[in-house]
């Protein structure tokens, strides 16, 4: 492993851990108004990982064995073991933050029981009350995580934006969860936009296709906006949660980790 930067700037790793099969018309809202051809996708799922010489700090959890096995999903590498195969155990995780609570970014904060938590206040609002019981919001979640995440007494909550540490800005954008996340982050090599599921695919932005899965079009669309400028004004590298050109676009690690995970910055 290189040396890790000094503080205030970030070692910045994308960790693949399942895939799918889909089609356009699965991933992109409304497609068939595009007036295109539908065809086959793949559907990459990732935890990220950020750490410097002081901190290490893993951002979602990916979706559990259980959770997973519900949707007919499994995994590549499970998440634990994917953190493994980059040299991180729960014990070395100093910090874990939700960017938003669907089952593949909650799947396993049980294993991190003893670390802080940071979650958005709209999401813990919204997960919490009677609107996670309709069909199409309880698609996306594990009640029993929420719970978990509900109960937990190191939870820090977020507002609209919350600084997670020094280099690192969440920011609220919403539209495909509630609450939905981004961060900025002040990676080792260039800026960083880990944009989490408010971009699942890079054409979102490049061709403004709304994601399929939404609480919110309006707020989809501003989310874009509010990450094509931050990519603009700071020449960041933007980080989609769910594109599999993601392994294509940075380098990928040394090793048998190689198989699933690149270094971003």
């Amino acid at each position: 492993m290189s040396e890790l930067p000094e503080p205030g700037r970030w070692e910045v790793l994308a960790l693949r851990y399942a895939a799918r099969p889909v089609t356009r018309s699965h991933i992109f809202y409304r497609y068939a108004e595009y007036g295109e051809p539908d065809g086959p996708e793949e559907m990459s799922y990732y935890v990220w990982l950020l750490r410097n010489r002081e901190q290490t700090i893993l951002v979602d959890t990916g979706y559990s064995e259980r959770g997973g096995a519900r949707r007919n999903r499994g995994h590549i590498v499970a998440p634990l073991d994917a953190l493994a195969g980059v040299g991180v155990t729960p014990a070395d995780v100093d910090l874990v933050v939700n960017t938003h609570l669907h089952y593949d970014h909650t799947g396993h904060l049980t294993a991190f029981a003893d670390v802080p938590l940071l979650v958005n206040a709209t999401e813990l609002e919204v997960w919490a009350g009677a609107l996670a019981e309709r069909a199409r919001f309880a698609v996306d979640i594990e009640p029993d995580e929420i719970s978990g995440v509900l109960a937990r007494d190191d939870l820090v909550v977020m507002g609209a934006e919350h600084d997670v540490a020094p280099g690192i800005r969440a920011i609220e954008v919403g539209g495909h969860s509630p609450g939905q996340m981004i961060l900025v982050v002040e990676g080792e090599q260039a800026p960083v936009v880990l944009a989490s599921d408010a971009v699942h695919f890079y054409e979102e932005v490049d061709r403004d296709y709304a994601c399929a899965v939404l609480v919110d079009l309006e707020r989809v669309y501003g989310a874009y906006d509010t990450i094509r400028g931050l990519v603009a004004e700071r020449g960041a590298r933007l980080l989609a949660a769910h594109d599999p050109r993601v392994m294509d676009r940075f380098p990928r690690l040394d090793g048998a980790a190689g198989s699933y995970a690149v270094r971003v910055a």
